[in-house]
């Protein structure tokens, strides 16, 4: 049930990244939450797995921290990708 929370706080964290990260409308707007609440689901669950307890800041610290890492990375290369991709059209285009 802690993993709820855990998941809560990632994808809120996820939403305040999608903001302060530039050139937000060339994402869509639940790319980096989705990110950042899937990582942490995932690195809460391997940590509980190998046995690290509930009580531990550092499982909290890896799946919510590591989600929102992982999110910001991820939607700066897909903003960069998809940048890098509108400008080679234009200049295809000849815009």
């Amino acid at each position: 049930m802690y993993i709820l929370l855990a998941l809560i706080a990632a994808c809120a964290l996820g939403i305040a990244v999608h903001y302060v990260l530039p050139h937000r409308a060339l994402r869509g707007v639940a790319v980096v939450p989705a990110i950042s609440a899937a990582v942490a689901a995932v690195v809460y669950t391997l940590m509980q797995w190998s046995g690290v307890g509930e009580d531990s800041g550092w499982l909290w610290l890896a799946s919510i921290g590591g989600g929102v890492v992982l999110s910001a990375v991820t939607g700066y290369a897909i903003t960069a990708s998809r940048h890098r991709a509108d400008a080679e059209e234009k200049v295809a285009l000849g815009i």
